[in-house]
């Protein structure tokens, strides 16, 4: 099983109380723990406002430190979980990916998606294009990438992108473009989608929901004539561990205390609940446990994270030390 690790961005609520000043170092400090460890990659979010409430703290943006991460890191593959299509235009998207990736040595991941955040939306003045349009907007933007990536120059008369001509050099340095992560489990349009374009999936990662979906992208994929096993099959973690059940517990109090200055009570309690009901709250035992159990249903990518990263590693050094040294 490979592994990735989430950098604390902000967009969770997981900067908080760490000075602007300050902040880039904390993300590039675990960022660089990821590099000297076991983890295959670094991820960050693409979002502008925080959740689960938009709130007046620190977001900071995906590209810019895609960017910054390809030119401080040597080792770890980099990806955003996941860059909406329409926050860009999918050609400049192309040309900043590839810029990014000539800088990193060729160690960018493009995960994509079609969006949903619908306050951040209608802030930044996109409107809220219908679940059908946003797809139709993903399905076109990667035909797009993919020429770009491919040939250095696209021409797509869509419905919604056109472009007629655009170039785009250099090249990503990786043989075939960079490579392409679908995320998201819509089963009549995203996994069709993943299935003609994706090397990468990424969706539910509960055992039932996970089988559900890996069904559903495979009978796609059998219907557009890809090789269903070609595409490898990853899940996000939030990942809730302690030696023993009281340390679990211990580490939710320490989840719930962090977020409670800043969310309404129903709010607070369902964030809590959200970390509390995942599939990777244990000791390390249990863990290992569920992960072996998705493992053997197709789950070989396992994207983790740790609320708690940016102020404290015993969490991430226990989950390194006792679960991925089982797995990996």
């Amino acid at each position: 099983m490979r592994f990735g690790l989430f950098i604390p961005q902000g967009w969770r609520l997981d900067l908080t109380g760490i000075e602007p000043a300050g902040q880039w170092q904390t993300m590039l400090d675990v960022a660089r723990y990821a590099e000297n460890g076991p983890y295959e990659s670094v991820w960050v979010y693409d979002h502008f406002h925080t959740v689960p409430a938009p709130l007046a703290e620190a977001t900071h943006e995906a590209w810019s430190l895609m960017a910054a991460l390809a030119a401080t890191t040597s080792r770890v593959r980099l990806g955003q979980m996941c860059t909406c299509m329409s926050y860009r235009n999918p050609a400049y998207l192309a040309k900043v990916a590839a810029t990014t990736d000539v800088i990193s040595g060729g160690r960018v991941e493009m995960g994509i998606g079609a969006g949903w955040y619908e306050h951040e939306w209608r802030a930044y003045g996109y409107g809220f294009p219908s679940a059908g349009e946003r797809l139709g907007m993903l399905d076109e933007g990667v035909q797009i990438m993919r020429q770009l990536w491919s040939e250095g120059k696209a021409t797509l008369d869509g419905k919604h992108y056109q472009v007629d001509g655009a170039l785009s050099y250099p090249l990503p340095l990786q043989d075939g473009g960079i490579p392409l992560w679908i995320a998201g489990g819509g089963e009549k349009k995203t996994l069709r989608i993943a299935a003609r374009y994706a090397r990468y999936t990424n969706f539910a990662g509960g055992a039932e929901d996970f089988k559900h979906k890996s069904e559903v992208l495979a009978a796609h994929c059998k219907d557009v004539g890809t090789d269903f096993d070609a595409i490898v099959r990853s899940a996000n973690y939030n990942v809730v561990i302690g030696e023993t059940e009281k340390d679990v517990a211990d580490r939710l109090a320490w989840i719930r205390s962090h977020y409670e200055p800043h969310l309404s009570a129903d709010l607070l309690e369902s964030t809590v609940n959200s970390f509390a009901n995942g599939p990777l709250v244990g000791t390390p035992e249990q863990i290992a446990e569920r992960l072996t159990e998705l493992r053997d249903l197709g789950m070989t990518y396992a994207i983790t994270y740790f609320a708690d990263i940016a102020y404290d590693r015993a969490s991430v050094e226990l989950f390194t030390n006792k679960v991925i040294s089982e797995l990996a």
